[in-house]
């Protein structure tokens, strides 16, 4: 298999008392595409921040990914001419 390029995912981390916000952004070719994501710390829980900035990336990149699922969706409906394609993940 041969590469056909390589994409850079850049990942932001923000901390702010017991929440943490991440911000995704994938550079391609075309265009970039980002991805935004959240967490929140219970107050009952232990302050572990760790845990938060895991979690606020993990949810930035799922929602990247969804992103870039819904543009691919919308260049294969192009391509053949469809309304509507619908890819599983």
């Amino acid at each position: 298999m041969s590469s056909v390029g390589t994409w850079k995912v850049t990942l932001q981390l923000f901390e702010h008392e017991d929440s943490t916000a991440a911000h995704a952004s994938l550079n391609t070719d075309t265009g970039t595409v980002h991805g935004h994501g959240h967490a929140k710390r219970n107050p009952a829980d232990l302050a572990v921040p760790e845990i938060g900035v895991e979690l606020a990336a993990a949810r930035a990149l799922r929602d990247l990914a969804d992103h870039l699922l819904r543009i691919t969706s919308d260049d294969i409906a192009e391509v053949q001419h469809e309304q509507h394609v619908h890819l599983t993940h």
